[in-house]
């Protein structure tokens, strides 16, 4: 993986063969089919270590810890922190420099899938406890989620225009809360 990274880094994620990789990691190729499955199952993985690590799992267990619906909702706001701010540290120089990339393209439509995916027990908690914002339905709840939660939110926000890392957070939460529930808080 990190012979891949650097490579990615290196040479942009289209132009880097398994050959390479397999090269700079010395082993065959053969090893690294095995082990990743392709260039695209490498830059998955890759991703997958840098937004899954400890801080998202430190959030995974905070929120799993909780079984109010409107206080889980509140605190993915920590769980999409723990994704950007881990991704933008890792991998943020090489989401740079391979933009265009087809393959990075498809590992990132694959990942929002899996971002929606995991965030549908928050929704349907809410629904189920009563909670809800009147007027929502799951869709388009679990739609709003979603967006206010995605890497282009904290890519103006935090990156874009100079918010911190906790004012980003605290911002999400209100403002999940105030647009998924029944018990918004105030605006700020």
């Amino acid at each position: 993986m990190e012979a891949g990274k650097v490579l990615f880094l290196r040479k942009g994620i289209d132009t880097t063969t398994i050959g390479q990789i397999a090269e700079r990691a010395g082993v065959s190729e053969a090893t690294v089919y095995a082990t990743v499955g392709s260039k695209s199952g490498l830059l998955r993985a890759l991703m997958e270590q840098a937004m899954f690590g400890p801080r998202f799992q430190e959030a995974l267990q905070a929120l799993q810890g909780v079984d109010d619906p409107v206080e889980r909702i509140a605190l993915t706001a920590r769980v999409a922190r723990a994704i950007y701010e881990a991704q933008a540290g890792e991998l943020g120089l090489l989401t740079r420099s391979s933009a265009f990339s087809p393959e990075l393209r498809k590992s990132q439509q694959a990942f929002e899938k899996l971002r929606r995916d995991m965030q549908r027990d928050r929704i349907d908690a809410l629904f189920e406890a009563g909670q809800a914002r009147e007027g929502l339905d799951r869709e388009a709840a679990a739609t709003l989620m979603w967006m206010y939660t995605s890497q282009e939110v904290f890519h103006k926000l935090v990156q874009e225009s100079g918010w911190s890392l906790d004012a980003y957070e605290q911002w999400l939460a209100h403002t999940l809360v105030w647009t998924l529930t029944r018990q918004p808080a105030a605006p700020k």
